[in-house]
């Protein structure tokens, strides 16, 4: 099977995260987000039929004006099939959102979450689409980098820097035949008498700038999808992960990251400390304390306790060693519990707090040796 030509970034073991491009780019679109989504993700990125190196083949000799979304959307489904991914995280910029926004409404097993950056449920009127496409069919893409530029960019400066220069050139390089097709695709895609019954967990986000999609795209979108989030990113156009590359990260950490993380924290905190101990800290926590237990969920357990560099029992050492200095008594019980969890044996405890009277002081172990000998013997009564 002829794939569409795309890249993956990111650990194997990652949550599938596919990255669809807008119209006239490549997966270079994407660039600027790649280190903080590869963090907890394996990347996905592709190209459009005709763009960058995806072969225009893929449309299969459509005529003119018959290519879909769905058509488009048929090749990202055989990408995750190729990859063995039965459901994925996805986002995309303007026509790569639309390709998002239809395998939710068509496939929406599939789809975990979806961002729709800089994209729309309708994107205007069929003939203007179909204009552009016969245009391009009969003088290429080179006569839209002027107008297209400043649709992409609100910053002249952009447009000249080299990433902006790349993805113009990107632009000036694509087939002709497979752009129209696109361009094809985009006059007759309309979802807003569907999107009511997406049930995908979807962030839209807008550029404030842009002309080609402006906000009120967004918050039409945002007010068709139910329980959508709504972002809009200042001093940004069509383009806003180039213009504004951080705050689309963050936006979109927000979204599929902290999901991911808190997971992770929550499996990692129970297999630690117990669920039991979890179940209570949950059953307590209350509407002053729950944005705290998600801090500690996400940032201790699903970021700092899941890192690959240490194994447990040694960040049980360094924790019990770190509750000592700072006659964290309560905490230190907990985590005695946990070092035996993690593996420690009793003696090993002991190793641990008798290091802890030369660097954190006499006083300071001795009160630790007697919580922890009191964690101990209620632990060998239970055997």
């Amino acid at each position: 099977m002829t794939l569409l030509n795309h890249r993956l970034d990111g650990q194997a073991h990652g949550t599938p995260l596919i990255l669809g491009p807008s119209l006239g780019t490549s997966l270079a679109v994407w660039e600027p987000q790649l280190p903080a989504l590869t963090r907890h993700h394996r990347v996905l990125r592709y190209d459009l039929p005709g763009h960058g190196s995806s072969p225009t083949a893929l449309l299969g000799g459509r005529a003119p004006g018959a290519t879909t979304v769905g058509d488009l959307a048929s090749l990202v489904l055989d990408l995750a099939d190729h990859h063995g991914w039965d459901t994925f995280h996805y986002a995309g910029v303007s026509l790569g959102g639309a390709i998002g926004a239809h395998l939710a409404v068509h496939r929406p097993q599939r789809v975990s979450s979806l961002a729709l950056v800089c994209s729309s449920a309708h994107f205007g009127e069929p003939a203007a689409w179909q204009e552009r496409a016969g245009q391009v069919r009969a003088h290429g893409t080179r006569p839209l980098l002027e107008a297209t530029a400043r649709r992409w960019f609100a910053d002249a400066e952009t447009a000249g820097s080299l990433a902006g220069k790349a993805l113009l050139a990107d632009l000036a390089a694509a087939d002709p035949s497979a752009y129209a097709a696109c361009c094809d695709a985009l006059a007759s895609y309309d979802l807003r008498d569907r999107l009511g019954r997406t049930t995908t967990p979807t962030l839209v986000v807008a550029g404030r700038d842009d002309p080609a999609t402006p906000p009120s795209h967004a918050r039409e979108l945002a007010d068709l999808i139910p329980g959508a989030g709504l972002t809009e990113i200042a001093g940004a156009a069509h383009l806003a992960g180039i213009e504004r590359p951080e705050a689309l990260a963050s936006a979109l950490l927000s979204h599929f990251g902290c999901g991911e993380t808190r997971t992770a924290g929550t499996a990692v905190r129970r297999a630690v400390l117990g669920s039991a101990h979890v179940d209570r800290a949950t059953a307590r926590t209350t509407a002053f304390s729950a944005a705290f237990q998600d801090f500690i969920t996400r940032y201790a357990w699903g970021e700092i306790w899941s890192r690959p560099g240490l194994d447990r029992r040694t960040r049980s050492c360094v924790t019990l060693t770190a509750l000592v200095a700072h006659g964290h008594h309560d905490e230190l019980a907990l985590h005695v519990r946990a070092a035996l969890t993690n593996g420690l044996t009793p003696d090993e405890i002991g190793e641990v707090l008798l290091q802890t009277a030369v660097y954190c002081g006499v006083p300071a172990a001795n009160s630790a040796f007697a919580v922890a000998q009191r964690v101990l013997d209620d632990a060998l009564s239970k055997e």
